[in-house]
């Protein structure tokens, strides 16, 4: 019999980064609906191209100087966080192969968050001062709103 997994216990200074993490998710669904809709790719890319510069890229700038500075230069963790930014964002400014580019954004965003949330986030929660942790919740608080009036994923 398999045990089930408990939900991770995120602290509440993280917790923002979590809900983003949602919305990330749901960007990844969006695609995929897009895809299985058979919707046009110049549809999907305005909208992720509108998320990255609306949420994503603020969210991976706060993610690097507040959580990724805890961590030292070398830490294995960091520096495959920091890589996967890299990469997703040379994704998402992709124009040449829009398709191809879509799908790794759709199946490695997932994966990142993923890592995120169930590696890299545990381990800062273990090594940072409740200081560190109260000034992550200080300097990152923005309420993240997804309106975009082409709703092709519906």
């Amino acid at each position: 019999m398999n045990a089930k997994s408990k939900p991770q216990k995120r602290h509440p200074s993280l917790q923002q980064f979590s809900r983003e993490h949602h919305f990330g998710l749901l960007l990844c669904w969006k695609i995929r609906e897009g895809f299985r809709r058979n919707i046009e790719l110049e549809r999907m890319k305005k909208y992720t191209d509108w998320f990255f510069q609306t949420h994503l890229k603020s969210h991976f700038e706060a993610e690097e100087e507040f959580m990724f500075s805890l961590l030292p230069d070398d830490d294995k963790l960091k520096k495959r966080a920091l890589k996967e930014h890299r990469k997703l964002e040379r994704l998402f400014h992709d124009t040449i192969d829009v398709n191809r580019s879509l799908s790794l954004i759709e199946e490695q965003l997932d994966e990142h968050i993923r890592f995120e949330e169930r590696i890299l986030f545990n381990e800062i929660q273990k090594i940072a001062t409740e200081e560190q942790l109260q000034k992550i919740e200080e300097m990152h608080q923005e309420p993240l709103i997804d309106e975009w009036e082409d709703e092709f994923w519906k």
